[in-house]
């Protein structure tokens, strides 16, 4: 079987993939990955063919681009068309010399999704959010002025579409590209328990789990309770990681902190705090008690898999959607004061409660019943073979 997988340049949309490429390459099936460079080496361990993408990227116009993608909907699809014309030459030829049985893309990676309808080949989506349809994506707060704002939009993105429809891509609207149905393919990296309105998905959907990698280097546990903070990259509130500091500091907790590409004043930091710019995390989470999590798609997922209760911070709409669903399977709490006070007594809550910790147990364990690489694997090969 030959598979040409497309993804974003992201890691937390790249890493869940790895565990199935390395399954699928590992019984003699041939994957050719398109992604870019920073991701090469890990993408070629799994045995995988690389194809870059490097040099195709779309200009993004303005420091504020991304944000914008998120916000406005004509803009997004005209990056969408940029970055699938940028792309159309150079994938046109590669889909051409491999022949593949079908495609595999990552749920934004919307150009792999046209490349399958452009030459009629089987589709599946890789999700590593949520899977997200109209019952689920209520968990995503869209406003009716979004609503709005896409209506009186609509004339510029069908105008975009057109550039699309004279390349050879077939597409008829926008929520064609930009949304799955029951009738796509789509493998979901997590269990069905943890996703929301999980009854209301097709049989299609393939639901194998959190990708979750081994320890690498271990990580002393110094104290009786371990709290772990790391917020990501995109901060609203950069001053959260002083305030734990004074929350924490002088306590009987490890406190081991992530800081990331974030920065803080750290002279006079107390001897049971640890500032790191990166760690293992699953070093860390297999021996911590709380995390405050940004909640990651990913960092949530393997938190839960170490049986870690959570304190939630969303910085994003896809990151509420996330906190939302934990919230309500009782495994954590939200943060909804920052400052010192507010962030001593929502750790002491989920630290005393019982309750927290006993429902992340419930998750990890339903996480661990899932098919995960395996799983998937066989759900690509069915459908090759139903061809």
């Amino acid at each position: 079987m030959k598979i040409a997988w497309f993804c974003i340049p992201a890691h937390g949309h790249t890493n869940p993939t790895l565990g199935v490429v390395k399954e699928l390459t590992e019984v003699g099936h041939e994957v050719y990955y398109f992604s870019f460079g920073q991701f090469r080496e890990k993408l070629e361990k799994t045995g995988a063919h690389f194809i870059s993408c490097d040099g195709y990227e779309p200009d993004m116009e303005g420091e504020d681009a991304a944000e914008r993608v998120g916000k406005d909907m004509a803009f997004a699809t005209e990056l969408l068309v940029k970055a699938t014309l940028a792309l159309d030459e150079m994938v046109s030829e590669k889909i051409k010399e491999i022949n593949p049985d079908l495609i595999v893309s990552d749920s934004v990676a919307f150009w792999g999704k046209l490349t399958a309808m452009k030459y009629n080949l089987p589709y599946v989506s890789s999700t590593t959010t949520f899977a997200f349809n109209k019952q689920s994506s209520k968990y995503m707060k869209h406003g009716i002025g979004e609503l709005c704002k896409m209506l009186f939009s609509m004339p510029k993105i069908n105008r975009h579409l057109k550039v699309l429809r004279k390349h050879g891509y077939p597409v008829k609207n926008i929520l064609e590209i930009v949304s799955n149905d029951n009738e796509t393919n789509t493998i979901v990296y997590t269990s069905k328990d943890f996703q929301p309105c999980a009854e209301t998905f097709s049989e299609k959907y393939c639901f194998i789990g959190p990708s979750i990698r081994p320890v690498e280097n271990s990580i002393e546990k110094t104290r009786e309770l371990t709290i772990y903070i790391s917020m990501g990259t995109v901060m609203k509130n950069p001053d959260i990681y002083q305030h734990c500091i004074e929350a924490l500091g002088n306590t009987d907790y490890q406190v081991i902190i992530s800081l990331g590409e974030n920065t803080i004043d750290n002279e006079q930091v107390p001897d049971n705090i640890e500032i790191y710019d990166s760690v293992d995390q699953m070093a860390v989470l297999s021996i911590a008690d709380v995390f405050l999590t940004h909640c990651g798609m990913n960092s949530t997922s393997e938190a839960l898999y170490y049986q870690v209760p959570l304190i939630l911070s969303p910085q994003t709409p896809e990151q509420g959607a996330v906190a939302k669903r934990v919230q309500e399977l009782g495994a954590g709490m939200m943060l909804k004061k920052t400052d010192v006070k507010g962030i001593k007594s929502t750790f002491e809550e989920v630290l005393t409660k019982e309750f927290y910790k006993e429902n992340a147990i419930r998750i990890s364990e339903a996480f661990k019943k899932c098919g995960g690489a395996k799983e998937a694997r066989a759900y690509l090969e069915r459908l090759v073979e139903d061809e």
